[in-house]
């Protein structure tokens, strides 16, 4: 997709967390990495199950440095309603970002303009607020938080090791390659 490696654009948008109405704004996805997950509605059927996963995850993520940020085209208001009468969206420590203006979904190129509702889209930005990792999905597949995990920490080794790149299916304790001519057809 043409925003990896770019730079999220400047918004600002009101958000549900914590109880609390809040602005975000492209800011905060600076100094830290972050996820934002967006979906298409709240009040709907795999939406609540791939929130509620996240939220399974929302420790490990805080403690690789990770921020969490769900959004949808709903406001903060309907996030606060959802949050208040969803067994699964009650536990959620996380920002609900309300998108009904649809600037951030077309920010991040996942708004389906028909249906005016986001897609299933996953992005990993890094802390200087640059997209390093995308994943979409049609509208009836949820998503495995856990897979974020992996990626997160290959993202953040990539960062901190430049020249060297982590290969398919990479753990944190797994070897890495370091691209060079030495390399080519060798693998």
């Amino acid at each position: 997709m043409a925003l990896i490696g770019k730079q999220v654009e400047p918004f600002k948008a009101e958000a549900y967390h914590n109880g609390e109405f809040i602005t975000v704004t492209d800011e905060n996805f600076k100094g830290q990495w972050s996820v934002v997950c967006f979906y298409p509605a709240d009040f709907t059927f795999v939406c609540p199950t791939e929130l509620a996963d996240l939220q399974e995850q929302y420790a490990t993520l805080k403690d690789l440095g990770v921020e969490v940020y769900s959004c949808s085209t709903d406001t903060h208001f309907t996030h606060k309603a959802w949050h208040d009468h969803s067994e699964a969206i009650s536990t959620i420590e996380y920002i609900m970002i309300g998108d009904p203006s649809q600037k951030v979904s077309r920010i991040f190129d996942i708004l389906d303009e028909e249906a005016g509702l986001a897609e299933r889209g996953t992005f990993i930005i890094d802390p200087d607020g640059v997209i390093q990792a995308i994943e979409i999905n049609a509208g009836g597949i949820g998503r495995d938080a856990s897979a974020l995990i992996d990626k997160i920490k290959a993202a953040q080794y990539v960062r901190n090791h430049p020249g060297e790149v982590c290969p398919a299916k990479w753990k944190e304790t797994g070897e890495t390659l370091k691209p060079s001519l030495d390399l080519v057809g060798k693998i």
